[in-house]
C-alpha cells in the first residue's frame, strides 16, 4: 500500500464508524480522522431503529462501516443505505479490541469502538464490500440450505436405522442402503415383522418391482429374508413402539427429500442462467451439484482474488506456516470460507475419476504417506490455482490444453501419467 493510496482513502472517508451488531439491537460509534468520537448509541433491529440510524449518520458523508460478518440482515441493510461497509474477520477483530482494552474489559461499546478505529487507522488495506448479484446471492443461500437439509436426512437416516437395529433385523439385513427412498416407503408399507409376512409374496414382489429392486443377485435374496422374518425380531413392547418411530422417520424423510428435489431444480434454474455456468460445468467431476456450489461461493467479482493465493487462502486448502526461532511447522487453515472447503474437498475427490493427472497426483501424495484428506487438499490447491485462471479469462476446462500446458512447463505430474494420457 503506497502513500498516495493511503491519502486517497483518508480523503475519501473522513468519518468512521463501528457496528457491533445483535440479535435484537446495534450499537454503533462514531469517530472522525483524528480518532475524535462524534457520536454513540444504540438503536433496534426494526424499521424504527433503522431510520432512526439514517437520520443520525445524515451530516455525515462518504460514511466508512467496519463490522464483523460480511453477511446477513445487518451487512444488507448497511449496504442499501449507502454507506461503505468493510467487514472483518472476528478473531482480528477480538485483536484489535484487546489493543484498545488490554485489561480485557469487554462490552458492545468497546467493541464498536475499536472497530471504527481500525478502521480508522488501518482501513486502506481492508476491501471494500460490494452488493452482490442477487442470482448469485440466492444461488448461494439456497446451496448453503442444501447442504443443510441433506445434514438433516442424513441425521434422520441414522435414527431409522437405530430404530430398525432394535426391532427389525430383516429390513436392515434386507437393505444396506438406507439413503433409498425406497427403504422408506418399505417401512411405512410393512412397519413391522408381522404386517411384513401377513402382506405375503406377492406384496413383496409387487413393491420390489415397482420401486426398481429387480435385479437377479438381491431379488431372491430379498424375498428369502423376508420370508424368515419373524424368526428373529424385537419384543413386542420394542416392536410397537420403535416401528411407530420408524413410520415417523420415514414419513419425515420423504417430505425431506422432496424439498430437496424441489430445492435442486431451482438451483440447477439459476445456475442455467449465469454466465459462468458453462466454466464451472467444465470441470472435470463436479456434476450438477458441485458445479452450482463453486460458482456461488466464488462468486462472479473477478476483482474479489487478485491473486490464485487469495482463492486458495478462502478455499482452505492453503497450509499455514508458523515459525518462531526454530521452530517452524505448517498446520491445517482454519478461518476460511467452510463451504467452499467443503465443495473443494469433494470436487478433488470426485475429478480422480475422470482427470488422468489429479488421480496421478493424488497417489503420488499418497504414495508420501500423507492421509487422504491432506491429499486431497494438496490436489484441492492444485485445482483453485487452474480455476482462478479460468476464471479469471472466461475460459472452460480442456484437459488436452491442460495437458499439454504441463508438459511445455516440465510439471512432474506429466511424468506419473500413464502413456495413453500422455499421447
Amino acid at each position: 500500500m503506497t502513500p498516495t493510496q493511503v491519502a486517497d482513502f483518508h480523503a475519501t472517508y473522513q468519518h468512521f464508524a463501528g457496528f457491533d451488531w445483535a440479535k435484537d439491537e446495534h450499537d454503533v460509534v462514531l469517530v472522525d480522522h483524528r480518532g475524535q468520537v462524534l457520536e454513540q448509541f444504540q438503536f433496534e433491529d426494526s424499521a424504527a431503529g433503522w431510520s432512526t440510524l439514517r437520520q443520525r449518520i445524515a451530516p455525515y458523508a462518504n460514511l466508512a462501516v467496519a463490522i464483523e460478518t460480511s453477511c446477513g440482515p445487518a451487512v444488507e441493510r448497511l449496504l442499501e443505505i449507502g454507506v461503505a461497509v468493510f467487514p472483518l474477520q472476528p478473531k482480528a477483530a477480538a485483536r484489535y479490541r484487546q489493543r484498545k482494552a488490554p485489561s480485557g474489559v469487554k462490552d458492545n461499546v468497546v467493541d464498536a469502538w475499536a472497530l471504527a478505529d481500525a478502521l480508522r487507522l488501518d482501513g486502506h488495506t481492508w476491501r471494500r464490500l460490494k452488493p452482490e448479484d442477487p442470482l448469485i446471492q440466492e444461488l448461494r443461500l439456497l446451496c448453503r440450505d442444501e447442504v443443510a437439509l441433506i445434514e438433516q436426512r442424513t441425521a434422520l437416516v441414522n435414527q431409522l436405522q437405530q430404530a430398525i437395529y432394535e426391532y427389525f433385523p430383516a429390513a436392515r439385513e434386507a437393505f444396506d442402503d438406507w439413503t433409498m427412498p425406497a427403504t422408506w416407503d418399505f417401512v411405512i408399507e410393512f412397519p413391522t415383522p408381522e404386517q411384513l409376512l401377513r402382506a405375503g409374496r406377492s406384496r413383496w414382489q409387487k413393491f420390489l418391482r415397482q420401486h426398481g429392486l429387480k435385479r437377479p443377485e438381491t431379488y431372491e435374496k430379498r424375498l428369502e429374508i423376508f420370508a424368515r422374518a419373524d424368526q428373529f425380531h424385537g419384543t413386542a413392547p420394542v416392536t410397537a413402539a420403535k416401528s411407530r418411530l420408524a413410520v415417523a422417520i420415514a414419513r419425515q424423510l420423504i417430505t425431506l427429500q422432496e424439498q430437496l428435489e424441489q430445492y435442486r431444480r431451482r438451483i440447477r434454474e439459476l445456475f442455467e442462467q449465469h454466465p459462468d455456468h458453462e466454466l464451472f460445468g467444465s470441470l472435470p467431476g463436479v456434476a450438477d451439484k458441485l458445479a452450482p456450489r463453486l460458482l456461488a461461493e466464488c462468486g462472479d467479482d473477478r476483482e474479489r482474488f487478485a491473486t490464485p493465493q487469495e482463492l486458495q487462502c478462502v478455499g482452505g486448502t492453503a497450509p499455514v506456516s508458523f515459525s518462531s526461532g526454530q521452530m517452524h511447522c505448517v498446520r491445517l487453515r482454519r478461518a476460511c470460507n467452510k463451504h467452499l472447503r467443503a465443495a473443494v474437498h469433494l470436487w478433488a475427490n470426485l475429478s480422480r475419476a475422470t482427470c488422468a493427472w489429479a488421480e496421478a497426483y493424488y497417489q503420488q501424495k499418497r504414495d508420501q504417506k500423507m492421509s487422504h484428506a491432506r491429499a486431497l487438499r494438496c490436489l484441492g490447491q492444485r485445482w483453485l490455482k487452474i480455476l482462478w485462471k479460468m476464471w479469471q479469462t472466461h475460459t472452460p476446462y480442456n484437459e488436452a490444453l491442460h495437458t499439454l500446458n504441463q508438459t511445455q512447463h516440465g510439471s512432474w505430474v506429466v511424468a506419473l501419467l500413464p502413456e495413453t494420457a500422455n499421447a
